[in-house]
């Protein structure tokens, strides 16, 4: 029989996957400071390890060369792709890997824009694309029929996997699937033991029926970092306050209760009139380092970035203003995919 294992974050990674803004998208309306915001997060994983960077065509990566340049010296270890996709939350429709055996395994879940809420059929075909590449032909690309976003699947890299009821059992992903089967289908396909789901916690504002990284993250197989709230009026409360109850209630493998690192919920941020989805939680751990999504908030910026640090004490914590990515309901975790380091072999 063989052996899955799905990687945690933290593994030792070649580099992310992102997929640059291009103007036939909604970052049309505020591209400088998408692209603005875009160059910081390439810079700052380039500075560690590789960027796989899709865009369009040859005129748009002359382009966002350009963009780079002005801000940093494009670095030997960005590397472009180019492919049509629909939008750029490479989280949710990038591949995860796992290891089969001890190899590295893509795994293609389906990708419906969050239950058809956007056109996604040139993004579902990425993977595909990507797997023939030079620096991925070397690996088997697993295609499977089960509609999944990264977003919604967090691994301690042991066998345990967090994730929420409203995400996963919501009927417009899998209506087929019973939450049985679909426990079964993630058994098969990531090798996971365990299966911890929260009922509780969603982000108002937010496309993807309560992601997982929106809301709460392992930070080391015994350690969580949770979005909370203790403001009475704000109308996140309830629902954050009965998320943080079922965390404590939460057990390791080993019987023990999770160390919990509350980060409060950011300020209201809002647009014409409705909240944005801003969350603390949606950072990307890279070697030796974590991207924190700030909000320029001078109250609860401060506090994200000193239960960060308490959080992952080895890593060096990088504050990136995201505030033009809520603008498009994600942040900065939503827009990467982590590639581990034997996936790339060349």
């Amino acid at each position: 029989m063989e052996n899955r294992e799905f990687l945690a974050e933290w593994h030792s990674q070649w580099g992310v996957l992102l997929a640059w803004p291009h103007p036939d998208t909604d970052w049309a309306d505020n591209m400088d400071a998408a692209e603005t915001c875009y160059a910081e997060i390439v810079s700052a994983i380039s500075q560690r390890e590789n960027v796989l960077l899709l865009c369009h065509d040859a005129q748009h990566q002359a382009h966002i060369e350009s963009v780079l340049s002005t801000k940093h010296p494009v670095p030997v270890h960005i590397h472009f792709v180019q492919m049509p996709y629909n939008d750029t939350w490479a989280r949710d429709f990038g591949f995860i890997t796992v290891r089969r055996d001890g190899k590295p395994l893509l795994l293609d879940f389906t990708f419906n824009a969050w239950g058809g809420k956007f056109g996604a059929e040139l993004d579902n075909a990425v993977n595909t694309q990507l797997a023939q590449h030079l620096l991925l032909v070397g690996n088997t690309l697993e295609t499977r029929t089960l509609v999944m976003e990264g977003g919604s699947l967090e691994t301690d890299g042991q066998g345990t996997l967090l994730t929420t009821e409203i995400c996963l059992l919501n009927p417009n992903r899998n209506p087929t699937l019973e939450r049985a089967a679909i426990e079964t289908e993630l058994r098969t396909a990531l090798g996971v033991e365990r299966i911890l789901w929260l009922a509780h916690g969603h982000l108002e504002g937010d496309d993807t029926d309560a992601h997982i990284d929106t809301l709460a993250r392992f930070a080391d197989p015994h350690s969580i970092v949770y979005m909370s709230c203790n403001d009475d009026t704000d109308s996140h409360y309830k629902a954050l306050q009965a998320m943080e109850a079922e965390l404590k209630a939460l057990r390791q493998s080993n019987g023990e209760p999770y160390r919990l690192f509350p980060i409060p919920l950011p300020a209201d941020i809002c647009e014409d009139g409705r909240r944005l989805p801003a969350s603390y939680v949606n950072f990307l751990i890279i070697n030796g380092a974590v991207l924190l999504p700030v909000y320029a908030d001078e109250c609860f910026d401060p506090v994200a970035i000193e239960q960060m640090q308490a959080a992952f004490p080895r890593h060096d914590i990088i504050p990136i203003d995201c505030r033009a990515l809520i603008a498009q309901n994600g942040s900065l975790h939503c827009v990467t995919m982590q590639i581990p380091y034997e996936v790339v072999t060349v």
